[in-house]
């Protein structure tokens, strides 16, 4: 690959990595290097990132060796990550509070999967923390492999983050699979609290000294769900036989509430398409086929967009294998009946401190043009939020948004106006960053 090193963008103890750029196709990616002659743990992270394949792990993209200023260079291509590292998210974040429960549940849900698939493989990570956690438009992702192993191997060297090692682990006993559990457990309280676990022991043996003979665990803030609590208490057990694996953690019903939350359906009709939040489903055969969800499509944007074409896009012809989205005989989805009753034509509509009013065309409300087009409206609202927001970050916001432009009088001669009221109902009240 003919390519261009630019600016730093981190630094570990054994490699630093920078942006590049190909020089041929203009494309952007992360390079990890560090010198030749010290490079056996860059070779050790590239001969295992190399074997893997998995949306939740950071894509490998190539290595090779070059000299620079007289001195030779190993360098490990891979994916960028635009969004940084769930430290870097924390630190950025107002008055460096953590992150709502919502986002939390998501971001811990993807490196669930991603443990699962290294799990399944025989691979330890050794090392899981924020900082080795890379958010990219399609959600976290796990990376840092410097310090992985496989279980097979006889020789066992301890390694990792004092702050985010196991018990056993800092008892130099074992290191295994339930160690990547804990590391779980302090990477969740991270996102939380916006701190490392372990606050107040800035020594490192003495941090190791307590995670390994005091019997103590990393404490849980009370304004934490009990869902969340109890989801902490699995992974943060001293003994490793007593931690929940990580499959038995993707059925906890802090994170495994998602699926309640989705369309159960093939066909991908808003950004909560149950394909984008469980990737798991990746692995089994396709339903029904047209051409917004072809494998040359496969990105959740690409097909979204494609929903808000003007062009009919569907190459599908047995009408009973459709998903019903919206008709004249269902029940509205966001608001019912009985709730639509209690609106008046001007209707106050009261989220937090805004106040935002809406009309609603009860006696047109079900005519099948209007539904029609507020379908196509929604998915263009979904592509929107999708496009706009780091890593689709708290999905209950996009329903709420959605929820109240589905409840607004729809003007086919102002769609600009239209389109725009949803633009700033996101941006107004649900904080969404504007670009």
């Amino acid at each position: 690959m003919d390519w261009m090193r630019g600016r730093t963008i981190g630094r570990g103890s054994t490699a630093t990595v920078y942006i590049a750029e190909n020089r041929h196709s203009g494309e952007h990616f992360a390079v990890k290097s560090t010198e030749l002659h010290r490079s056996e743990f860059l070779k050790r992270e590239q001969e295992i990132l190399s074997k893997l394949n998995c949306p939740e792990i950071v894509d490998y993209h190539g290595c090779d060796v070059t000299l620079e200023n007289g001195v030779e260079f190993f360098n490990l291509f891979m994916e960028y990550a635009p969004y940084g590292t769930l430290s870097d998210e924390l630190r950025n974040r107002n008055g460096g509070n953590g992150m709502e429960e919502a986002l939390v549940k998501f971001h811990a849900r993807r490196i669930l999967f991603g443990l699962h698939y290294l799990h399944s493989n025989g691979i330890v990570h050794c090392d899981l923390k924020g900082q080795n956690v890379l958010l990219t438009e399609h959600g976290a992702k796990i990376a840092d492999f410097g310090c992985a192993r496989r279980v097979e191997e006889e020789e066992m060297l301890i390694s990792g983050t004092p702050a985010y090692m196991a018990p056993e682990v800092a008892r130099g006993e074992e290191q295994g699979f339930s160690a990547d559990v804990w590391a779980l457990g302090c990477t969740v309280l991270e996102m939380i609290t916006a701190k490392m676990p372990w606050q107040g022991v800035s020594d490192p043996a003495a941090v190791l000294y307590r995670i390994g003979f005091s019997g103590d665990v990393p404490e849980i803030p009370n304004s934490v769900s009990e869902q969340g609590k109890d989801f902490l208490r699995k992974c943060l057990k001293r003994d490793p036989n007593e931690r929940w694996s990580v499959i038995e953690l993707l059925g906890h019903e802090f994170v495994g509430e998602f699926k309640e939350l989705v369309f159960d359906s093939e066909t991908p009709t808003t950004v909560l398409e149950r394909s984008i939040w469980d990737c798991l489903e990746k692995t089994q055969e396709v339903g029904p086929t047209f051409d917004c969800c072809s494998s040359d499509s496969s990105n959740p944007l690409d097909r979204i967009q494609r929903l808000c074409s003007d062009e009919a896009v569907w190459e599908f012809d047995n009408d009973d294998e459709w998903i019903t989205v919206r008709s004249n005989d269902m029940e509205f989805n966001a608001l019912s009946l009985g709730e639509m009753e209690d609106y008046e034509s001007d209707t106050v509509c009261v989220v937090g401190d805004h106040e935002i009013e809406i009309e609603i065309d009860l006696e047109n409300f079900y005519e099948p043009e209007i539904v029609i087009e507020l379908s196509r409206w929604n998915a263009i609202v979904d592509y929107w939020c999708l496009s706009n927001c780091n890593c689709v970050s708290d999905f209950s916001l996009v329903c709420q948004c959605r929820k109240i432009v589905s409840c607004v009088k729809f003007d086919h001669q102002n769609k600009e106006i239209f389109i725009m009221l949803c633009f700033l109902l996101s941006l107004c009240l649900f904080n969404f960053p504007f670009y």
